[in-house]
């Protein structure tokens, strides 16, 4: 019997890929994206630009009854690898010659 890739696995692979294509499609085509921001704009707009994997994970947490005990850890850990994107860009231009000096 041959076991291929579940829906569930490719989905966590576009997420760790593209976080902003897949939240641009969840803005577009999903259901739930109407129900977790509640007609919102501008805060899941921010969370695209500056945070995109806090708004994935916030998104799946989310429930209707609020987000309580362990779900915070995964908030956390989008929260982490946001963090860690962001210094590996300031490194990277920290790094790079063609940068001038004067940038921030």
């Amino acid at each position: 019997m041959l076991i291929g890739l579940g829906c569930g696995c490719l989905f966590a692979l576009g997420i760790g890929l593209a976080p902003r294509l897949f939240l641009i499609l969840a803005w577009i085509f999903s259901e739930r994206w109407d129900i977790v921001w509640q007609g919102n704009w501008f805060l899941p707009l921010l969370g695209i630009i500056f945070a995109p994997y806090t708004t994935v994970f916030y998104m799946l947490v989310w429930s209707p009854t609020g987000i309580a005990g362990w779900d915070w850890l995964w908030i956390a850990l989008g929260v982490m690898l946001d963090i860690m994107k962001w210094s590996s860009w300031v490194k990277y231009r920290r790094e790079n010659e063609y940068y001038p000096e004067t940038m921030p």
